[in-house]
């Protein structure tokens, strides 16, 4: 195989020069609108030293800050757990024999992908108050961990029945050779070899859930972009406040997203992780190739 691109021709010399023309020309423009973006900042006096320095005073992160981060990531923390637990019993369901399991986990996962999770956090959050379920301090966190619980469960199971639907139809049919039932099939063969492949899309997922957590703003909940307005509000500097959220939600994204990469290859190195397939490489064998002695 070539090392050209499978995709497209390799540009000629021709296209290089407009594709490095175009390129200045793009970098050109971004650079324009920030400059302007800046300069309208500055003149509005929204970048001038004295706006970022209460975020030097400890008294601010106290106040503000820190508690908008422990609530942001207290909502994803319990809602990436339940959201993932929902999310592979749901997508197993959808996958099931059985019928009425089957049919009741799709009703399940179509309403809930199709209610907006705004919508199920208000929901949640006055069916809470209305027959106390939750004591009025917890009453905002209760609903928004219900709603990205919901929603992104039933995403997640969609994801998980793709990555086993992905797997090669051999793997199952070598496991109903050798004897083993539909539960032992899934929970043994398929969702191991699944979890590796699907892994860089649920982790994207999880991101999902964790920024989603500012909807609870709308419910009065503590979370950080509720927090940086209460910061603007009360210092009169609402861009650097929102800029120092951003970057904050930023390094928090960027560590799961690292995370996520460091465990896919440890799970690729693991016995029970597939490895990665090249695309020269043909598919010979399945999970049962080296254990049953032979291809699939």
């Amino acid at each position: 195989m070539s090392s050209a691109s499978v995709l497209f021709d390799a540009p000629g010399p021709r296209a290089r020069v407009r594709n490095r023309i175009v390129t200045v020309v793009t970098l050109v423009v971004v650079l324009l609108v920030a400059w302007v973006v800046y300069s309208r900042l500055e003149a509005k006096g929204q970048l001038t030293a004295a706006k970022w320095e209460p975020f030097l005073t400890a008294n601010l992160w106290k106040t503000y800050i820190l508690p908008g981060v422990e609530g942001t990531l207290t909502a994803a923390a319990v809602s990436i757990v339940l959201a993932l637990v929902l999310g592979f019993g749901l997508g197993v369901g959808r996958m099931s024999t059985n019928p009425v399991i089957r049919w009741s986990a799709t009703v399940f996962v179509e309403f809930f992908r199709a209610v907006p999770v705004l919508v199920m956090m208000i929901f949640a959050y006055f069916l809470y108050a209305m027959y106390d379920v939750f004591p009025s301090k917890h009453l905002a966190l209760a609903g928004v961990i219900t709603g990205l619980t919901l929603y992104n469960g039933a995403v997640i199971a969609e994801i998980v029945r793709a990555g086993v639907n992905a797997l090669p139809r051999g793997q199952s049919e070598a496991a109903s050779a050798l004897g083993l039932r539909w539960g032992q099939t899934m929970r043994s063969i398929l969702l191991p070899q699944a979890v590796t492949s699907m892994l860089p899309v649920l982790i994207s997922q999880l991101v999902v859930v964790l920024k989603d957590t500012a909807i609870g703003y709308q419910i009065t909940f503590l979370e950080m972009v509720r927090q940086g307005t209460q910061v603007g509000a009360a210092y009169g500097n609402y861009i650097p406040a929102l800029i120092v959220i951003a970057v904050l939600m930023i390094a928090v994204n960027f560590g799961l997203s690292h995370f996520a990469t460091w465990l896919e290859a440890r799970l690729r190195r693991s016995r029970r992780g597939p490895a990665p397939m090249h695309a020269d490489e043909p598919v010979t064998q399945g999970a049962f190739g080296a254990g049953a002695g032979g291809t699939i």
